[in-house]
């Protein structure tokens, strides 16, 4: 039997803020993160091909890659253990295998990634850095046997397939649609499937320039896109107390949680170029909200041991 996960059909959720109708601007939100709680967002969209993949090619495992607080090793493990699954997570970081119920015990990702059947390995950063090469596949070969290897992030061509189905046509009326930007398969999806009249934005959690050529891989346009650098608040994983206050104010104002690593910095750069007035009047924007709410209780866990303000969920 093929994987499935009976999925509810994301809504477009209207934004109503007195800037918005200031500038003129109609901003809405496609609800991702209401897909499943941990297999959320484009989570589900890049496991879905390669899991049914996976299926078909009679494995029994998956392996993947990711650090700490990885909303794909979250995704991964649920999603696993749903299609039938042995799931390993090969986990950045080797000094967090030292006291491992400690670990576990203050971090939220990886319980639940072990709660669900997940087999963590944790590896050295150094040697975490030549996961693609083919000596050390080939030693997690002979460690594991066979397994079905799912990316870091989960962007191979199956994973820009089932980003590729993010939009329906009644998307069509939005002029920009914005994605916040990791590995870079969401966006190079969102770009393969827009029409003539649209522009995808992207917003990097990361700093650096490498995205550009990452998304080239994938993407069969090099036009109607852009990213926008400004706003990764100090690269993965980092934010600031300004970010933290942002996501709050708009749980509060429009009842959508978002997360700091990804969906709270999309929106925060966004509202900033209408500020700038980035968008022309009457621009129709659709942001896609990619999940990543389970991270939030590993970040709040840092911001309560620095006893400053922590993410309302």
């Amino acid at each position: 039997m093929l994987f499935k996960l009976e999925i509810p059909t994301p809504i477009n959720q209207p934004i109503q803020l007195p800037i918005l109708k200031e500038k003129g601007i109609e901003l809405w939100i496609k609800r991702e993160d209401s897909i499943h709680p941990f297999v959320s967002g484009n989570k589900f969209r890049k496991l879905k091909y390669n899991i049914t993949k996976a299926q078909e090619e009679k494995q029994h495992t998956l392996l993947t890659f990711g650090g700490a607080y990885s909303n794909h090793i979250a995704a991964t493990a649920a999603a696993g253990k749903m299609a039938g699954f042995k799931t390993i997570g090969i986990i950045r970081g080797d000094e967090l295998a030292k006291d491992i119920e400690r670990t576990l015990a203050g971090n939220a990702t990886l319980k639940h990634a072990v709660e669900n059947g997940m087999q963590l390995r944790f590896v050295s950063r150094e040697l975490y850095r030549n996961k693609t090469s083919e000596a050390f596949i080939k030693e997690l070969q002979n460690e594991f046997g066979e397994f079905y290897l799912v990316p870091e992030g989960g962007t191979n061509d199956l994973a820009i397939q089932g980003c590729e189905e993010i939009l329906t046509f009644e998307d069509e009326k939005f002029n920009y649609i914005c994605c916040a930007v990791g590995t870079g398969g969401t966006i190079s999806g969102l770009i393969n499937s827009i029409k003539e009249h649209q522009k995808v934005i992207g917003f990097p959690a990361l700093k650096g320039d490498f995205l550009t050529s990452e998304i080239q891989q994938f993407a069969k346009r090099n036009d109607h896109w852009s990213l926008q650098n400004a706003f990764h608040f100090g690269g993965y994983g980092k934010y600031t107390p300004e970010l933290i206050r942002f996501i709050n104010e708009f749980k509060v104002q429009t009842n959508i949680p978002l997360d700091p690593i990804y969906t709270g910095k999309m929106l925060f750069g966004i509202f900033k170029m209408i500020e700038n007035d980035a968008f022309e009047k009457g621009s129709k924007i659709l942001a896609i909200h990619t999940g990543g709410l389970q991270g939030i209780d590993g970040v709040n866990q840092k911001l309560k041991n620095k006893n400053q303000e922590l993410i309302q969920v």
